[in-house]
Order: structure tokens, then sequence, then C-alpha cells
């Protein structure tokens, strides 16, 4: 079965039995958290999850509890992929064998930044190239904030981080956002696409998408972490909506490597008028305050820029003007 849209009401949602519980350790204000409720909301029957070390992990399992109301385990900060593949293979044989029905049973790998950008990588891109049939979710908050709030491939230019501090010769981290979602397409996948739990319509049906590919799908999901970011905890999800109406996170699918934008996107694309200034996301957020100081004013507008420049390419791979 290839990706395609699937249609469910505001009820249909509501009326579903959670799969992750509340009860949960997760901080105040934790996006993540609330990703994995949503993700988890899109299941189509049978399902296993396996999860990286992380803060979801820890926060979701601590003995003798759990919040997982399906099959899930915990794997090493670099073998969600991995650990996924070998849970599907093992489905095949046991079929195969008669020793379990014929149900399909879906599998689904949940990693952060560290189990996705950097250590998980190349798990990840060898699974991936196997063919294994899973969907690899990405919750994106930008940093290691399990283990202290280290920089990771996936935080942003000049944010602060523990070991990218803002100072007088260093003004956060020095390199750029790893382009990871590019990254899995150029492995020929079916079906990558990302998200931002802001549109939790968006986000459930891009997880069904994702199930329902035969093969290996991916989904890179927008969510912010108030205490890494030194935000308010209320406005988590609203910073979720402001990353996608700056562009800095926009939100997008690829099927079969054909880029389109989804509606939130697509509304800045056709109404460029309504598109934020960078600086409205930024501020705020403790991570980036240094930005706002007159003597980083360039750092601030280099930040638009590379926004800007990532949102044009975009453009142009979705075949928009």
């Amino acid at each position: 079965m290839t990706a395609k849209e699937w249609k469910f009401t505001s009820k249909d949602i509501a009326n579903k039995p959670d799969l992750f519980l509340s009860g949960h350790r997760a901080c105040a204000g934790c996006a993540p958290a609330t990703v994995l409720k949503l993700v988890m909301k899109a299941t189509r029957g049978p399902t296993i999850v396996t999860e990286a070390t992380g803060c979801m992990e820890v926060v979701s399992s601590i003995y003798p509890y759990t919040s997982w109301a399906t099959p899930w385990l915990h794997t090493a900060f670099e073998t969600a992929a991995a650990n996924a593949s070998g849970i599907e293979a093992a489905l095949k044989i046991m079929k195969k064998k008669g020793r379990i029905s014929k149900e399909h049973v879906d599998v689904i790998a949940i990693a952060g930044d560290g189990g996705t950008f950097d250590i998980g990588l190349q798990a990840l891109s060898g699974a991936v190239e196997r063919g294994h049939d899973f969907l690899f979710l990405l919750y994106d908050n930008e940093a290691y904030m399990n283990t202290g709030i280290q920089r990771s491939g996936g935080t942003p230019h000049g944010a602060a981080t523990t070991t990218s501090p803002a100072g007088r010769a260093v003004p956060g981290k020095l390199e750029y956002k790893k382009p990871l979602a590019d990254i899995m397409i150029a492995h020929d996948m079916e079906y990558v696409a990302t998200a931002s739990p802001y549109y939790w319509r968006d986000l459930i049906t891009k997880v069904r998408k994702g199930l329902e590919v035969e093969g290996p799908a991916f989904l890179h999901v927008f969510a912010p972490c108030p205490r890494g970011w030194r935000s308010n905890p209320a406005k988590s999800i609203e910073y979720s909506k402001l990353a996608v109406e700056t562009c800095v996170f926009p939100v997008w699918e690829a099927v079969n490597g054909e880029y389109k934008l989804s509606i939130p996107s697509k509304v800045l694309s056709l109404a460029p008028q309504r598109k934020k200034p960078v600086s409205d996301y930024l501020k705020g957020q403790g991570r980036f305050r240094h930005m706002f100081k007159p003597e980083n004013k360039a750092l601030l507008e280099e930040v638009q820029r590379i926004t800007d420049k990532r949102w044009q390419k975009l453009l142009k791979k979705c075949n928009l003007p």
C-alpha cells in the first residue's frame, strides 16, 4: 500500500483509546510528549514501538511504571533503526513459520536529536538502504536535552547550549542545522515528511501515511523543549506554530522524491506577506537572547538570511515561484 490520504474526524481521534498515557514524568510544557500522544492516535492496528535513549524514553518508562499501552522496547541511543529492523525481520520469519498470525504489525522507531541527527544516523541509513518496513519518527527538540542540553546536529545556528555557549568570542553554535529530511530523501525513500504539533491534523495524517508505506518512511516532527530553550512552558505549542509561520521549520512531504508543501506552509508561498520575521520566533527563548544585543545584530540578520535562502530552495523543489 502506498502513502495515501487518511480521512478522519476529530471525534474519531477523541474516541480512540490513548496508547501513550498520562502520568509520565515529562517537564511542564513538553512538546515531545504531546507529539507522541498524537502519533499514537494514527495507529491502524497492532503496533510495536522501539525507542532510543532520550527524554521521552526516560520519562515514559521509569521502572516499574510505563506510559505505553502497546508493546514497547527501549534500545540504545544509536540503535532505534537497527532495533526496528530486527523486529520487522523477526515478524516476517515468525509469520513464515506460522508462529504468529498473518495480521500485519506496524513498527515505529522513535528517537530524538542524538538518536537521529548524530549517533543514530548510521543505523538509520543502513535500515533504510536495506528497505525494512517501519516508520522512523524524529522528535526534534534541537539539542541533547536529556543529558544536559548539549548541541546536536539539529541545533540551529546561533543557539546557546552547554557545549556552544554564547559569549563575547563565540555567539552560540557556529554550525547550521543539518538538513536531515533532505538526507533521507536522498535514500530514495517513498515517504518523507515534516510536521508540527500545532497542526495536529496534518501530523496525524502524515503518521498514517508513513505507516501505510510498504518499506521505510521518515517523519521529522518539530518539538519545542521549554527546559532546553529556556522558554515559557505555556508557549511550547505556540512556538511550534511560529516556527512554521516564520519558515524556520516549513511543513512539507515528499512522495517518491516529489516535494509538496503542506497547507500551513503553502499558504505562505501563496501569500508571502503573511510570512513572519524570524525574530518573532526567536523572542522569548533564552537560548537566543544574546542575538538581540546590539553587537549581535549581524548574527540575527544572518539567521534571517539563511532561513529565507532555505525557504526559497524548498519552493524550487516544490516547483513553486
